[in-house]
C-alpha cells in the first residue's frame, strides 16, 4: 500500500468505484473478457475522472489558504465542470478560461452540457482562441489576482500534474485491490489519454506498488510519440514523488488511431462506439474522450490485440452530459 498521507486531501469521490463486466460485449466480442472501471460514478457533478484528482487539488488549495481556485480547458470541458463544483463543496470561489478549441461548433455546444452546469455552480468564465498555451493564459490570471490580493490557486487543464495524478495513484491501488477480492487477474487497462494525468498516474501507481498490468492509452488529441513523451514526463515525476524512481519510457503505451479529425471531434469509431456501449451495456460515454478510448478498445479487441481469455479493463472517465452539447454528431 503506498502511503498518501502526508498530501493534503479532502473527500469528494464515491470510492472505491465499481468493477463490473460487461458480459454482452464480451459475448458479442467472443473474447476477451471486458471489464469496466467505472469512474463515471465518482459522485461529483455527474462524476467523472478529475474528482480524483480534485481531491488532492483542493486539498492542497485550502492547505494554501486560497479563496478561489483558477483552471482552463475547452468550452465543453469536463474538467472546468468538476472544478466547479469542487470548489462550492468547499467554499472556494472558480474562474475558468475556455478555449475555442474545437472549430464550427454549434449554439448548443457553446451553452448546453458542461457549459450550462459551469454557470449552475457559479463559475465565472472567459474565453480564449484556439492555439494558445491556456495553461500560461491561466497562470497570468492568477498572477494578477494574487497581486490584487485574492489569493488564487492554480490548477493546470485536466488537473494534470504531479498532484492530480496522485488520484490515479489511488485509483491504481483500488483497481489492484478489487482484482485481488474476486482473484482476478487484469491483463490489461485501457482508457482515454489526453492531459495526461489519469494515464501517468495510473502508470506511476502501478510501478510504484509493484503491480505488473499494462495500460493502453487512446490518445483523444495528439499523435503518439508526443503523447508518449507527456505522459512518461508526469508519470516519471509521480513516481518520484512516491519514492519510486526510474519509471521506464517503455512502460507508456499510446495507441493514436482513433484521433479522427482532432481534439473534440467525433470520429465515425466513436460515434459507433458510443451506440455499442450504450446498446450492449447501458453505458454512457461521451464524445471527446470515453468514446474515443471505448473506440480503441474495440478495434483492438476486433484486431486480436488481446487473447481471447485476457481480463481487460476499461476505465471509464466519465462525461457523458457532453452528450448533449454534440446531438447534431447522431443524426
Amino acid at each position: 500500500m503506498i502511503d498518501l498521507s502526508r498530501f493534503p486531501r479532502v473527500n469528494l469521490c464515491h470510492q472505491p468505484t465499481p468493477l463490473e463486466p460487461l458480459p454482452r460485449l464480451s459475448e458479442q466480442l467472443g473474447g476477451p473478457r471486458i471489464w469496466i472501471k467505472r469512474d463515471d460514478c465518482t459522485g461529483l457533478a455527474t462524476g467523472g475522472n478529475k474528482t480524483r484528482k480534485l481531491e488532492f487539488l483542493i486539498g492542497e488549495a485550502l492547505a494554501q489558504n486560497a479563496e478561489i481556485v483558477v483552471t482552463q480547458g475547452a468550452v465543453q470541458s469536463n474538467h472546468v465542470r468538476q472544478t466547479a463544483a469542487a470548489a462550492c463543496r468547499h467554499g472556494l470561489a472558480c474562474h475558468a478560461l475556455l478555449e475555442h478549441r474545437v472549430p464550427n461548433t454549434t449554439d448548443a455546444y457553446e451553452a448546453s452540457g458542461n457549459v450550462f452546469l459551469d454557470h449552475l455552480f457559479g463559475c465565472t468564465l472567459e474565453y480564449r482562441p484556439a492555439g494558445l498555451d491556456m495553461n500560461a493564459e491561466a497562470q497570468q490570471v492568477v498572477d494578477r489576482m494574487n497581486a490584487e490580493g485574492r489569493r488564487a490557486y492554480m490548477i493546470p487543464g485536466g488537473g494534470s500534474n504531479e498532484t492530480g495524478a496522485l488520484g490515479y495513484v489511488v485509483c491504481a491501488q483500488e483497481l489492484v485491490a478489487q482484482a485481488a477480492e474476486r482473484d482476478m487477474r487484469i491483463d490489461w487497462i485501457v482508457t482515454a489519454t489526453g492531459s495526461t494525468g489519469t494515464h501517468a498516474g495510473l502508470v506511476a501507481g502501478l510501478y510504484a506498488a509493484g503491480a505488473d498490468i499494462p495500460v493502453m492509452g487512446v490518445s483523444v488529441r495528439q499523435p503518439r510519440d508526443r503523447q508518449v513523451a507527456a505522459v512518461h514526463r508526469l508519470a516519471e515525476s509521480t513516481a518520484r514523488l512516491l519514492g519510486a524512481p526510474g519509471l521506464p519510457v517503455e512502460a507508456i503505451r499510446v495507441d493514436d488511431g482513433y484521433i479522427g479529425e482532432g481534439y473534440g471531434i467525433p470520429a465515425p469509431s466513436t460515434i459507433e462506439a458510443i451506440r455499442t456501449a450504450a446498446r450492449t451495456d447501458a453505458i454512457l460515454l461521451d464524445p471527446v474522450y470515453s468514446g474515443k478510448g471505448f473506440a480503441g478498445l474495440l478495434g483492438l479487441a476486433r484486431a486480436g490485440f488481446f487473447g481471447p481469455d485476457d481480463n481487460v479493463v476499461f476505465l471509464h472517465t466519465g462525461g457523458a452530459v457532453a452528450l448533449f452539447a454534440y446531438e447534431n454528431a447522431f443524426q
